[in-house]
């Protein structure tokens, strides 16, 4: 099944359930992903889905961060329970032995020495790990590995 049918389907249980809050993120995801397959012109593949909704989910954290430092712990709360909602839609997030495993193979692979060869060691990695890792946090790991 889809993310997108997925979606369809956990919304109409969430109306009839009443579960408005749910009903909300909910909508909002499957409208952000066929916008995503509008854009497209063609069917989204299953992470391509992923993608549109880790931006999602990417955002809510931003929001997060955002209203914890403006001290609004009571928007901060509403974004991680819409949080919650969204994660059910993601691959669990890949451990830090295998991402470093997978860096290590990228830098192997594409004969990376310094900081010029960055991207092309992100874009090796990120082709990997198909959704289970942030790009933030492989950029991290990729630019402590090559010593920047």
């Amino acid at each position: 099944m889809s993310l997108e049918q997925r979606l369809t389907d956990d919304m109409k249980t969430a109306m009839r359930a009443g579960e408005k809050e749910t009903l909300g993120v909910i909508r909002r995801a499957l409208s952000a992903v066929r916008n995503a397959r509008i854009e497209k012109q063609a069917d989204l593949d299953e992470p391509d889905g992923i993608r549109v909704v880790r931006s999602i989910a990417k955002q809510h954290r931003e929001s997060i961060e955002q209203f914890r430092a403006a001290g609004r712990e009571d928007l901060a709360a509403k974004e991680e329970a819409e949080l919650r909602i969204l994660a059910v839609y993601l691959p669990p997030e890949m451990d830090e032995a295998q991402l470093d495993a997978i860096i290590d193979e990228a830098v192997a692979a594409t004969g990376a020495a310094s900081m010029k060869d960055m991207g092309t060691v992100i874009k090796a990695v990120m082709a990997r790990t198909a959704g289970q890792a942030e790009g933030g946090t492989v950029s991290a790991k990729v630019k402590a590995r090559l010593g920047g």
